[in-house]
């Protein structure tokens, strides 16, 4: 899918056009084979620097052609799904080229929340012919999305272990092994962004004016302070899914040593029952008071049984 946007310059809005021209942002999600040959005819540039984005194992970097002035920008962007153990978050490489200073293009394999934001428009300061701006903009919002996304996995966790106190059934440890997952992503993702921001910072990649290099560092902060979340719920996760691994099991040989001694309560009197039954003279056979007898013969020595089994902590 293509789609071209333009600020307008008067009334400083967002306007969805038709046709490419200088100051135009052209946003390209999961193009076809056809958009993109079409796209990087039209703009005059290599088809890798799409196609480098579109691929899922991409790492966050930044490359520079000094021929034709063209710079590709890749990120990890967060995103999610549902699946069947709740929502998994996921991060997904992100885009960015500048082509000779006329046009901006992003590039993803699926719609992103990030890019979302901007195509709606509502944001402070932001319009498609300032690319160094919109680049770090993009940064900065990424960075924001990291943590409400990071907040939302540290909710569900603890829902999760709320759940399973009270369980001893897979399904919440399985969840909680699917956060695990996407803080293990997260964090693997903000570090290969920092590396991409801080390298903007220095290398003067960009040309950047004093209020962007403030919005670069505010990005830079926004994504080290995600990265120590992720890091602290990570460690915490970690320990409580071995603490409530152990519980699980704790509960489980719990159950088995109630049902064990069960068992061997009720293997007292059907072990004297079968003693009776045999077919050859026993005690009581002629007492009209034997069944009775037996009962209470019985009785005693289960309980006996108990007692015993009790002072040796072998029954709850």
């Amino acid at each position: 899918m293509v789609d071209i946007y333009n600020s307008n310059i008067e009334t400083g809005k967002l306007e969805k056009v038709t046709e490419i021209k200088k100051g135009c942002w052209i946003n390209l999600e999961n193009p076809t084979e056809e958009e993109i040959q079409r796209i990087c005819k039209e703009v005059n540039i290599e088809q890798d620097f799409i196609r480098y984005a579109l691929d899922y194992e991409e790492k966050p970097r930044i490359d520079q052609e000094d021929e034709d002035n063209t710079i590709l920008f890749i990120i990890d962007v967060p995103t999610g799904k549902s699946t069947e153990n709740g929502f998994s978050y996921y991060t997904m490489p992100l885009g960015m080229i500048v082509v000779r200073d006329d046009i901006f293009i992003t590039v993803s394999l699926y719609s992103t929340p990030v890019i979302e934001r901007f195509k709606r428009g509502n944001l402070k300061n932001f319009l498609t012919f300032k690319k160094s701006r919109f680049i770090l903009q993009i940064l900065y919002e990424n960075a924001s999305y990291y943590l409400m996304y990071l907040k939302r996995l540290n909710k569900e966790s603890q829902i999760a272990e709320t759940v399973l106190k009270k369980s001893m059934r897979n399904k919440e440890l399985l969840k909680l092994l699917n956060i695990q997952k996407s803080l293990v992503y997260f964090e693997t993702s903000l570090k290969a962004n920092e590396l991409v921001m801080e390298k903007t910072l220095r290398g003067k990649v960009i040309k950047m004016y004093e209020d962007d290099e403030d919005i670069l560092e505010d990005a830079i902060i926004e994504n080290r302070q995600a990265m120590e979340m992720s890091q602290i719920y990570t460690d915490i996760l970690k320990g409580s899914m071995d603490a409530y691994g152990s519980i699980i099991s704790n509960n489980l040989n719990s159950v088995m040593k109630f049902l064990t001694s069960i068992t061997i309560f009720l293997a007292v009197p059907t072990m004297i029952s079968g003693f009776w039954g045999m077919n050859v003279p026993v005690p009581f056979t002629d007492s009209t008071l034997g069944f009775w007898g037996i009962i209470g013969f019985s009785a005693i020595l289960t309980l006996i049984v108990a007692i015993w089994l009790k002072k040796k902590d072998m029954v709850n």
